[in-house]
């Protein structure tokens, strides 16, 4: 254990070695705000420099001398100066929000990416610590960064101002403050690595315990059945008490460094006092050393006490915590296109063996020991009662969900043991609610193939009778909403974009319900003639008898056959045809 706290101060300085490009990428492409506040910061710089030098002169030219006026005028010149602070910090706060907001927003970006990442990685890919980068270490990094960038800037700018005020007055003056200064500084820097350690060791056990809570409220039933309830009572009282530790050592930092905040923000003066004999024989006036007084009091200290209190505290926390979001979540590259799993000799398009699902452990089976064989190039439509199953079956084709029991294999491959590229490669799900994002109408169609030449997306246009809907819009660059679309509109450039896509197998859950019977039986003959496997569900009589072959799912049993067939030997599908038939037009 001493071994790994002995290495927590390289780790920090690895932590700021990986974020330091990613710093200096992210704030040079943002030039124009830091260019802002640089302007803003010398204003504060100059009224730093006001106010210690009217101090100074109204000592020593006014109220010294004689002169009242001409004292009281120096006066008026130092309050000018602090009364110019307001507007100097109004404009740095402005400016400040176009670096605070982007950085919010690219971590965000970053913890969910992270999470997805996790997510699609393999079976039970939960990353349970989500929860807290995307709330509590990203608001953590927005307000450490945004003290940060407030408190360093101020005190480089506004110890300038002082520095240059002292220097004026009397250059012995600089020579007695300043290495105070500097003394201090460095002693509450030598606290800087090992107290960002202690924060890393205490957002660890924050995620730990998160991690912890989460899995713990998921289980609980199964905590209560199998009587394991009283170790996870232990595991979490571990998981407090090293929280409880790691908060003890970080506080046991903040007080080593308030102590050498003390010493910083008290010797200076000191020094001063003790030195003012020396300074009075080298002939500094009486206003000189007031006006010192002044800098030290009105803009030195006060800026030194706030970088390090920022330094020590949001300082560290901002460097771990972007260390665990942003460097633990690389910038994503565009994944490289995924061939199609090739399908083996002689091996149906898509084959379910015994396949049962159900809805939980004690509820009845949507299926029940299904067997299916879809053939390379068939066209199946699956019927039944509302229900009954038939989105759960494209589904399971589809890998998004996985059976209680049996096999699914699409290309004579096991759907559980294709990756989530191959699976996208495979196949395409269509849904009922098709889904449209804002872009252009082009962006929408070629989603699913980005490469697709300009040929292939005008074929689909036409194929699938697109072309009244993109003049509309404007052409195919024109940008669409898809709140501007009804729900028809929506799944005709959903099936227009499976039509691109180069996989070998589409799956429409009654993905024509809201179109018109023209435009459904224009839409299922283009897919129809796409190279590849169909399979739909139902919604009109008519997807039925256009498809090679019908499923009927009743629930215990599944029937298939050619339309004919079923209607002599089904009682369910003759049933569910009279349905479709005894439907009126409108409903329809």
């Amino acid at each position: 254990m001493k071994g790994g706290r002995a290495r927590e101060p390289d780790a920090v300085a690895g932590a700021w070695r990986r974020i330091a490009p990613q710093a200096r990428r992210f704030l040079a492409r943002r030039t124009a705000v830091l260019a802002r506040l640089a302007v803003w910061s010398v204003a504060e710089a100059a009224q730093a420099f006001v106010v210690g030098y009217g101090v100074a002169h109204a000592v020593d030219e006014g109220f010294l001398a004689g002169d009242t006026r001409r004292g009281l005028l120096w006066l008026a010149v130092a309050a000018v100066g602090v009364l110019l602070g307001a507007p100097v910090v109004r404009g740095v706060f402005a400016g400040l929000a176009g670096l605070t907001e982007p950085l919010r927003d690219g971590l965000v970006r970053r913890a969910v990416d992270r999470s997805l990442a996790h997510a699609l990685g393999g079976p039970g890919g939960v990353d349970r610590a989500a929860v807290s980068r995307l709330t509590n270490q990203v608001e953590i990094a927005r307000d450490s960064f945004a003290g940060l960038v407030l408190t360093l800037r101020s005190f480089v700018f506004t110890a300038a101002g002082a520095l240059l005020g002292l220097l004026s007055l009397h250059p012995a003056l600089l020579a007695v403050v300043l290495p105070p200064l500097l003394a201090g500084l460095a002693l509450f820097l030598a606290t800087l690595r090992p107290m960002a350690a202690a924060q890393r060791r205490a957002l660890a056990a924050d995620e730990a315990l998160g991690d912890h809570a989460a899995r713990t409220r998921a289980a609980l039933r199964d905590l209560t059945a199998c009587a394991t309830g009283p170790r996870a009572r232990r595991e979490g009282e571990e998981r407090v008490a090293s929280a409880a530790a790691t908060a003890r050592a970080l506080a046991r930092w903040t007080a080593l460094r308030t102590t050498a905040l003390g010493v910083s923000g008290q010797l200076p003066v000191l020094v001063l006092l003790l030195s003012v004999p020396w300074l009075r024989d080298r002939g500094v006036t009486a206003g000189a050393l007031l006006g010192a007084f002044t800098y030290l009091a009105q803009s030195l200290l006060p800026a030194l006490h706030t970088l390090m209190t920022a330094l020590g505290t949001a300082g560290a926390r901002l460097l771990v915590v972007l260390d665990r979001i942003a460097v633990g979540a690389p910038e994503p590259e565009p994944a490289p296109p995924v061939a199609p799993p090739v399908r083996r000799a002689d091996a149906p398009a898509v084959e379910l063996r015994g396949v049962t699902f159900a809805y939980g452990t004690r509820a009845e089976p949507v299926l029940d020991a299904l067997d299916l064989r879809v053939e390379d190039g068939e066209r199946l439509a699956v019927v039944g009662p509302s229900g009954i199953g038939k989105s759960t079956l494209t589904r399971l084709v589809a890998g998004t969900l996985a059976p209680s029991a049996g096999e699914v294999r699409v290309a004579g491959r096991p759907v559980a043991g294709l990756g989530t590229a191959e699976r996208a490669a495979a196949r395409v799900l269509v849904p009922q609610e098709a889904y449209v994002f804002t872009g252009t109408v082009r962006e929408n169609l070629a989603y699913l193939r980005p490469d697709a030449p300009p040929s292939a997306v005008a074929a689909a246009v036409h194929a699938l009778g697109l072309g009244p809907l993109v003049d509309r819009l404007g052409g195919l660059d024109a940008t669409v909403a898809p709140d501007d679309l009804s729900p028809g509109e929506r799944q005709l450039v959903a099936l227009a974009r499976a039509y691109l896509s180069p996989a070998p197998l589409l799956l429409l859950d009654e993905a024509t319900c809201h179109l018109d019977p023209a435009s459904e039986a224009r839409a299922e003959e283009a897919l129809a003639r796409r190279p590849g496997t169909l399979l739909l569900v139902a919604h009109r009589l008519s997807t039925a008898t256009r498809a090679d072959r019908v499923l009927v799912l009743d629930g215990t049993r599944a029937d298939h056959g050619t339309h004919t067939d079923l209607l002599a030997r089904s009682p369910l599908y003759r049933d569910l045809t009279g349905h479709w038939n005894a439907r009126p037009p409108a409903a329809r």
